[in-house]
């Protein structure tokens, strides 16, 4: 507060002083840098998520393979901006080996994943999910080897993260199986899915609930809508920036989830949805197998070649290029 006798040049004075005290008090302040991957269906809103997280007024268009951007927030005012490196794999689960130029030994620790599942598509649901986190976590789980010999603080501190979201005391902390990188789930396109009959709204709630709390992961299910939007928006921002999460639940499954990582329980989720006599005559290892085997009887899986499946973009018209097309139609003739 300038007294009352400063002059206008004193006051001034004053000011740049403290914006270089407040600089200097920068200086210390570590940039964070995180990276996210999304992953997911195919033309499942991947981009669209992206796009909205960072504020861009884009009309998302598809992706082809494995694509990059990135975003930078403050987290306080006046404070570095730190930065958040967005990855996108797209073609469903054809192209899910790509994982492997994102995630690396040396960003692993500030590594998180995002999985888009297309509430629309049931019978492509669990497929999907089961082969990007199988891969995924295989990948991830060959570096935290490698790094517990070149690296072993980080290999240890990584694998004790991945209980952070499950206090010790929580009735199911020797029941789930966490994923080894933080991990939200988000079901997309809630507006159709909205329409399914409330029975199937229910066992896909429910199963999406188990596998997230099973794997020690968040829950949310969005759409278009700009609320639910910004729900998925507070728990991206959470992995990319830091950002507190909020501690809001929703488990209504007339109503869309919104379930933050270790604040469901295997006691309010329930048993899977079958009859006693039906879960009898399924055969199952762990918990895990029995929720899919009740899922995939009710909805019956697509084959994989079908989810694999991805039109060669070097045959997509909206890709042409005369000079390169007939060079190539050329080479095809001399062979």
């Amino acid at each position: 507060m300038p007294a009352g006798s400063d002059t206008l040049w004193d006051i001034a004075i004053a000011e740049v002083e403290k914006r270089e005290n407040a600089e200097g008090d920068d200086e210390g302040v570590e940039i964070s840098e995180k990276s996210v991957l999304f992953m997911g269906n195919k033309n499942g809103g991947k981009t669209t998520i992206i796009l909205r997280c960072l504020d861009r007024e884009e009309s998302p268009k598809p992706t082809l393979a494995l694509e990059y951007t990135f975003g930078r927030r403050a987290r306080r005012h006046n404070r570095p901006k730190d930065i958040a490196h967005f990855w996108e794999l797209g073609g469903g689960t054809s192209l899910v080996e790509l994982i492997r130029i994102p995630i690396t030994s040396s960003n692993v620790k500030a590594f998180a994943i995002v999985l888009v599942l297309d509430l629309s598509k049931p019978d492509e649901l669990w497929t999907t999910m089961e082969s990007l986190l199988q891969v995924t976590r295989n990948h991830v789980n060959k570096i935290l080897t490698k790094l517990g010999k070149t690296n072993p603080e980080v290999a240890t501190e990584i694998k004790q993260r991945m209980w952070n979201n499950l206090q010790k005391d929580h009735p199911d902390y020797e029941l789930v199986d966490p994923f080894p990188l933080p991990l939200v789930i988000i079901g997309s396109k809630y507006d159709i899915f909205h329409e399914f009959d409330s029975e199937v709204r229910k066992i896909i709630s429910k199963t999406l609930r188990f596998v997230s709390h099973y794997y020690g992961a968040s829950l949310v299910f969005t759409s278009k809508s700009e609320a639910l939007l910004l729900k998925a928006r507070i728990l991206i921002n959470n992995l990319a920036f830091g950002f507190d999460k909020s501690k809001s639940v929703s488990v209504d499954h007339s109503r869309p989830l919104f379930i933050p990582a270790g604040l469901d329980s295997l006691n309010q989720i329930g048993a899977p949805p079958a009859s006693d006599s039906d879960i009898g005559k399924l055969h199952a290892n762990t918990p895990l197998e029995l929720w899919k085997k009740v899922f995939e009887k009710t909805f019956p899986p697509k084959g994989s070649c079908d989810l694999q499946y991805t039109r060669d973009p070097a045959q997509d018209l909206q890709y042409a290029e005369y000079e390169v097309d007939v060079m190539r139609a050329q080479k095809k003739q001399c062979f």
